[in-house]
């Protein structure tokens, strides 16, 4: 690997772990589509600033942006008060207004400066390494992999230290609002940190692996654990997972680094979605597979105990009766009978079936439940 490489992986790593640690807290506060927003509407902030200042490397444009974004979500709570219209839709009509007059302001006035909708959307991280960081002369490394290595120690330390009050307020703003805490209060501070961390990321990577990064990790990661301690880290985990390995497919097949670190935070969501240990669809399969048999070996033992030692025993105790008396299929009925006898339920002599001790015990608990 060579130094420009290295520095790509870097930034993007970087990047993931920042984005990921607010985005822990807005998938548990079902706002997902918040940074998407955020990402958009503060574009508008940016292309403001510029025309004031007439500088691209100008900080007012990262602090007019941030204010964007603060107003985005302001803008998006008044209008969720009113209770004319929910979060959602809220936010579905907030931000394509402000991001649509970002795109009209470029297009319109903006057309001779190298700030379009393509970089805005997608980003570009092959040319962030040539962006240095050159104080008192001497060069110590791309402006964003600093940039973003304080956005990310702000969001680590915000975290920290109001852990206990952001675990409250996610989980139960009415008790944190009892208890003194003002859940207005950390809203808000946590979206400034989204904006902050979306303004940072945005020239590097762009709009869409913004949101990618925020929302992707923090989702796989919380199918994978409820612990929220585990939940942040295994989200900084996935991030850094799909920066380095979406950087190497968009080398090996010539593609967007952007996109392709998009696509792989997709594809270790899906890895998630099904081989998470205990929400997984994998999991949920074997579990309800298991609850299934469980089910019908209940429903044999309670039937073989209501006629046990009765005249009519020996016929309702035949396997073929099950698939009169259940509606069961042949196939599925001994089955059913091969998983009882394998869990010492019953034993079967010739094709009658009796209870074990274990079984008549199974019949009794699953009558009295």
């Amino acid at each position: 690997m060579n130094p420009a490489q290295i520095e790509i992986q870097l930034i993007a790593i970087v990047v993931a772990v920042a984005c990921a640690l607010p985005g822990v807290f807005l998938v548990l506060r079902r706002m997902a589509l918040m940074s998407d927003a955020i990402s958009h509407a503060i574009l508008l902030g940016i292309v403001l600033a510029f025309f004031v200042v007439k500088d691209l490397a100008s900080p007012l444009l990262v602090i007019a942006a941030a204010l964007t974004g603060v107003l985005t979500v302001s803008l998006v709570e008044l209008l969720n008060k009113t209770k004319l219209v929910k979060e959602d839709a809220a936010i579905g009509l907030v931000f394509p207004v402000l991001f649509s007059m970002g795109v009209i302001l470029i297009s319109r006035f903006a057309g001779d400066v190298h700030l379009d909708t393509d970089a805005v959307l997608l980003g570009e991280l092959a040319f962030a390494p040539f962006n240095r960081f050159e104080p008192f002369g001497y060069d110590i490394g791309p402006i964003t992999l600093y940039v973003m290595a304080g956005i990310l120690l702000l969001n680590l330390l915000f975290i920290i230290i109001f852990y206990k009050e952001l675990k409250v307020a996610t989980f139960d703003p009415g008790l944190a609002a009892s208890i003194g805490l003002s859940p207005a209060i950390i809203h808000y501070a946590l979206m400034s940190l989204v904006s902050v961390t979306a303004v940072g990321a945005f020239d590097a990577v762009g709009s869409i692996l913004v949101v990618a990064l925020m929302i992707a990790p923090p989702a796989a990661a919380y199918l994978m654990t409820n612990d929220l301690k585990w939940m942040i880290i295994i989200s900084a985990v996935i991030g850094i997972l799909s920066a380095v390995t979406g950087y190497w497919c968009a080398h090996i097949f010539d593609v967007s680094i952007a996109g392709s670190m998009a696509t792989m935070t997709g594809v270790f969501f899906l890895l998630s979605f099904f081989l998470a240990p205990k929400r997984g669809m994998l999991s949920i399969w074997q579990r309800r597979s298991r609850q299934k048999w469980e089910f019908a070996i209940k429903m044999l033992v309670v039937h073989l105990s209501h006629h046990e030692n009765l005249p009519e025993a020996k016929d309702e105790s035949r396997i073929d009766h099950l698939q009169r008396h259940f509606e069961w299929n042949k196939d599925f009925a001994e089955r059913v009978v091969r998983r009882a006898e394998k869990s010492e339920s019953i034993i079967t002599v010739g094709d009658i079936m009796e209870l074990t001790d274990k079984g008549r015990q199974l019949a009794g608990e699953s009558v009295v439940k």
